[in-house]
């Protein structure tokens, strides 16, 4: 297998509006993002990936792009930028942005003159129809919306404020080069590729037997010669590393997307975990891995994560955010850590940081929940049962403050935070992470080390063993004579594990655990969320 020094990263994901704010607005800042440098540095992560941070109007936290070429104001300068970049560097880790381009904001220049008349040079820079399908968008009842102005409808496949670009136009697609190149030549060290494969439309746009199943969306035909077409024309001319976010893939598919020889992109992420598990499934989730490993392995590369800014953090959602909170949290730390891919952290993640619960739908910001709850009270339903269904997998639940010590804000602002703070802030912060030994934090720090000074942790092989037991998740990772026994109980049981007689005897040495130490037996009784790895000698 090649080697590559982005196969053996670890990526910190920083959600800056929620990281630190330095100037009291509400909204952390990219001088925020420079000051939490040695912060982020101590873990021992390699790349920082930053959520958009360019000219936008905000209607989707950055995600509707106004402008490619400048910084939000809420966010700084391009001046602020560069000493990022800078600071970053001099700290021996990389940045990845965050690449936008299957959409805009309507507020961006070329729509503005793209909806001002169909004779317009821009009008086919976006997708405009006499008449609309039934497909239904990521946020909204449908992909059209309808523009008084030269009455056609506009296709979008989030919010209405987020049009879709017409990649099958050759003009968009070279500016959409020219300004990754932009960026490039700043020296960023790569991109995390928003709903990449959702470029590509369908020919025609016929309607859907089944709309509510948005898979129409996204890898249709078209999509992997443009993303050739990007790689020829601006990525193999840099250094650099590219991660996809590619929803409604196989393994099949994403071989297409990563396939060392594709000449297309580095990684990706998939989301059969994080969009359609929406509570912990321990058979589905080893199928899933193991499905995902027996496609990919030896032909592309894989991430792993469980939370992220548009997903529940995972101690609420998949572990135990109250009695185990601190071991559920080390626990799927060991698991992303040693599983085959890429461990992503998202900030928070590192000291245990949960789910939150507020008392109305007025507390949320996410466009998708408030849009989604506005649908389903408008068919009837009652607006308690609506507000109580949705809020186990509403983003916001990720994307509160981040909880840096127990003052006032959580010391994140000095101002009115742009969203309500965690609750138990003045439990679960940075500051009493740092002074506990054995802290999550600590653990997360332990793991990174030990992926940078053992190659079985990126290389090795995957074996998973107990494949039908329902509390244990159990696999070797083996790299030439390297061998690692991973054993996890993910449950909120004791629970036995009984290790035959020759792998037993030959667990002479314990890498890491959760709980303290003790001799390994062939009769284990494994505590709630216990975690612990073995070199096998």
């Amino acid at each position: 297998m090649k080697k590559t020094w982005w196969k053996e990263a670890v990526v910190y994901q920083v959600y800056w509006r929620s990281f630190y704010d330095t100037d009291g607005d509400g909204y952390g800042d990219l001088q925020g993002v420079i000051e939490k440098l040695d912060y982020i540095r101590s873990l021992g992560v390699d790349v920082v990936w930053l959520n958009p941070c360019y000219g936008s109007p905000d209607v989707d936290n950055g995600y509707d792009i106004s402008d490619y070429r400048s910084i939000m104001p809420k966010a700084g300068s391009m001046e602020t930028f560069d000493k990022l970049l800078k600071e970053v560097h001099a700290r021996g880790m990389k940045l990845i942005m965050d690449l936008v381009v299957n959409h805009t904001s309507d507020q961006h220049p070329w729509f503005i003159e793209s909806r001002s008349s169909k004779d317009n040079p821009k009008r086919d820079y976006y997708i405009w129809r006499k008449e609309k399908n039934n497909w239904r968008s990521y946020f909204t009842p449908s992909t059209w919306e309808f523009d008084e102005t030269t009455g056609e409808f506009y296709f979008h496949s989030f919010a209405t404020e987020q049009p879709d670009l017409n990649w099958s136009n050759p003009q968009v697609r070279e500016e959409i080069y020219s300004m990754m190149r932009f960026w490039l030549d700043k020296g960023i060290d790569g991109f995390r590729m928003d709903v990449i494969n959702l470029l590509a439309k369908q020919e025609g746009f016929p309607d859907s037997d089944n709309p509510d199943n948005i898979s129409y969306l996204g890898n249709n035909p078209g999509i992997h010669e443009y993303l050739q077409e990007m790689h020829d024309q601006v990525l193999k001319h840099y250094d650099i590393f590219t991660v996809g976010e590619i929803p409604f893939v196989s393994p099949e598919d994403g071989v297409l997307y990563v396939g060392e020889h594709r000449g297309e992109l580095n990684t990706l992420f998939h989301f059969e975990v994080c969009d359609y598990m929406a509570h912990w499934d321990m058979q589905r989730f080893k199928e899933i891995q193991k499905r995902w490993y027996d496609g990919m392995w030896g032909k592309g590369w894989n991430s792993q994560f469980l939370n992220n800014h548009d997903h529940t953090r995972l101690v609420t959602r998949f572990g135990n955010d109250t009695t185990y909170r601190v071991e559920s949290a080390k626990c799927f730390a060991t698991m992303l850590h040693t599983l085959p891919g890429m461990p992503y952290v998202y900030q928070g993640e590192e000291i245990g940081m949960t789910g939150v619960r507020f008392a109305s739908i007025e507390d949320y910001n996410d466009i998708a929940l408030k849009n989604k709850y506005k649908e389903e009270v408008a068919k009837g339903r009652d607006p308690h049962e609506v507000f109580e269904s949705l809020l186990h997998l509403a983003r916001d639940n990720s994307r509160t403050p981040m909880q840096w010590d127990a003052s006032h804000n959580a010391g994140f602002s000095e101002g009115q935070p742009w969203l309500k703070l965690n609750p138990n802030f003045k439990e679960i912060n940075v500051e009493q992470a740092l002074a506990d030994p054995d802290s999550v934090f600590y653990y997360y720090q332990k793991l990174i080390k030990l992926r940078k000074e053992n190659e079985v942790m990126v290389y090795g092989n995957y074996e998973p063993i107990f494949e039908d037991h329902p509390h244990l998740y159990a696999y070797y990772r083996t790299f030439g004579d390297e061998k690692w026994l991973v054993l996890l109980n993910i449950s909120e049981e004791e629970t036995p594990c009984n290790l035959p007689d020759e792998v037993s005897s030959r667990l002479k040495e314990t890498i890491i655990r959760n709980y303290p130490e003790r001799a390994a037996t062939e009769e284990m009784l494994l505590k709630p969320f216990e975690a612990c790895i073995y070199r096998i000698v």
